[in-house]
């Protein structure tokens, strides 16, 4: 299924116009997710609208915006009172101006989408916004409006396209000077930071994102696997941490640790240890792991009573994806 458009409308650079439409470039859709149950009949919760000092449950035509100057008191805004301020950005993402790419601080950053000409009309009019920023070798900046609010779009070339990233303003972020000025002006010795970097050697790789594991994703996985099948479950043990007494002795204690430690050595290992078992490697696939039993669909309790472990047995790990419950 196609994903849906976050919004649709019109790309504007002066004259230049194209009809275009924005898509999120990310996902969490793929990560387990829990719904809130009742403990003693199993039901799923269900949230409700009431009022706060009646009780009573208020329905969706009664409730409108309201903005609170007091402790009770709140000015009422009405749908069409928000319209009649809508801006034109509304429909339209004009760009403003060109700037370096560099010059954006990161902490402006908010999350990236992918804009595409929508239908067959206008695309000549995209080809062209889209060479010229990539020429420019610049990013352009422009104005959407995503749910009522007015954003900063931040839009470059990427492949055939164009990837808009939303922008914070500069409200929205925090100066550093509140956070940083108790830090302490400590000076470091030369072997201190010899060895430090020794250590940063080490773990130099290449961005290689499909090599990331979300262990945590993994945990919930394999809990959850075990729950179904009736495995039992154990509590993991916590590993010991101890104080660091001496820093250059910890520096060192690290580059004894850190050998074959870094990630493109892992994979070098893993793969070298399954060429020798006569193992075909697998590759990593974007989205959610594979479950080691079927959560919903097709043959439902049946599948997964197949599909659960034997005391004797490799558990066999079927490729499906995870649903929401309820």
């Amino acid at each position: 299924m196609a994903p849906r458009a976050n919004w649709k409308g019109f790309l504007r650079l002066s004259l230049v116009t194209c009809p275009v439409a924005l898509y999120p470039a990310t996902s969490d859709t793929e990560k387990v997710s829990f719904n809130q149950i009742n403990r003693k009949t199993g039901h799923r919760i269900k949230y409700l609208k009431v009022d706060a000092e009646t009780g009573d449950e208020v329905t969706s035509e009664d409730i409108v915006k309201g903005y609170k100057v007091d402790t009770d008191t709140y000015i009422e805004v009405t749908k069409d009172e928000l319209d009649d301020i809508a801006l034109d950005s509304t429909h339209t993402i004009d760009i403003d101006e060109f700037v370096p790419k560099a010059d954006i601080d990161n902490r402006y950053l908010i999350r990236p989408y992918y804009l595409v000409p929508d239908g067959k009309v206008g695309h000549d009019a995209y080809a062209v916004i889209r060479e010229t920023i990539r020429s420019m070798d610049k990013v352009a900046i422009g104005r959407v409006v995503l749910t009522n609010r007015e954003h900063i779009i931040a839009l470059e070339p990427l492949e055939s396209g164009l990837m808009g990233t939303l922008l914070r303003y500069p409200y929205e972020v925090r100066g550093e000077k509140d956070y940083f000025d108790d830090i302490q002006d400590v000076k470091l010795t030369k072997d201190m930071l010899d060895l430090a970097k020794h250590i940063v050697e080490k773990k130099s790789g290449a961005f290689e994102p499909e090599l990331f594991e979300d262990h945590y994703e993994s945990a919930l996985i394999e809990l959850i696997n075990k729950k179904r099948s009736g495995a039992p479950i154990t509590a993991k043990a916590t590993p010991k941490t101890g104080n660091v007494i001496n820093l250059m002795d910890a520096l060192k204690k690290s580059i004894a640790n850190e050998k074959d430690a870094s990630p493109a050595a892992k994979v070098a290992k893993e793969t070298a240890k399954d060429t020798v078992k006569g193992k075909k490697t697998k590759k990593r696939v974007e989205g959610q792991r594979e479950m080691l039993l079927p959560i919903s669909g097709k043959g439902g309790k049946d599948a997964a009573a197949k599909a659960a472990p034997k005391k004797a047995d490799k558990p066999v790990r079927a490729p499906v994806r995870a649903k929401k419950a309820g």
